[in-house]
């Protein structure tokens, strides 16, 4: 019986320190991505309870694209962010089923050395990022930096028609394209 409690308590305190979040080591992160080093989101990026889960939920408080955030933190799991003009930090939990990717390619989806030239917009498109919406008329790239990537488990090719997004984890919205254009948005 004790070498039964034994394992288990092994084999719990094994699977305890395997789903731990590691902190990354600087030698550890590529070239690009330094601490304390200060980046621009490249997208309008929402969250709450200071944390923004790479689901995408398109919902609570919003960052605007192209605003500078100064990296304080990377694990496996999670980049944790000082936000100008903020006093709380951001934390980013990285969803792989829902990206696809580990943390440093969200990272670079969320975040570049370079702000974002939104002159390569149309007017509607600037006025829909600045406001975090899409709108008829869209074009691909401009929704993805109005609202960001839809999750994987609902969108697996950004080249489809539709990409679906959670506006909560129940409620989903269509993203139709005609064209590579926005036709229309179906809550």
């Amino acid at each position: 019986m004790r070498t039964l409690l034994r394992g288990s308590l092994f084999l719990l305190v094994l699977f305890s320190l395997v789903a731990c979040k590691k902190t990354l080591k600087p030698e550890e992160l590529p070239g690009h991505i330094s601490v304390a080093n200060s980046y621009y989101t490249q997208f309008v990026i929402r969250y709450e309870k200071g944390t923004h889960a790479t689901t995408n939920y398109r919902r609570g408080a919003s960052i605007p694209v192209n605003t500078k955030v100064k990296l304080l933190d990377i694990t496996t799991k999670t980049i944790k962010l000082e936000v100008e003009n903020s006093a709380q930090p951001l934390i980013i939990k990285n969803i792989p089923k829902h990206t696809g990717k580990d943390i440093y390619q969200t990272f670079d989806d969320l975040f570049a050395k370079k702000k974002i030239n939104l002159y390569n917009f149309n007017s509607l498109e600037r006025r829909n990022i600045k406001n975090g919406t899409v709108a008829k008329g869209m074009r691909k790239k401009a929704v993805k930096v109005a609202i960001g990537y839809p999750p994987i488990t609902e969108t697996m090719n950004l080249d489809a028609d539709t990409w679906v997004y959670w506006s909560a984890r129940f409620n989903k919205f269509n993203v139709n394209f005609r064209n590579g254009k926005v036709s229309s948005v179906v809550d």
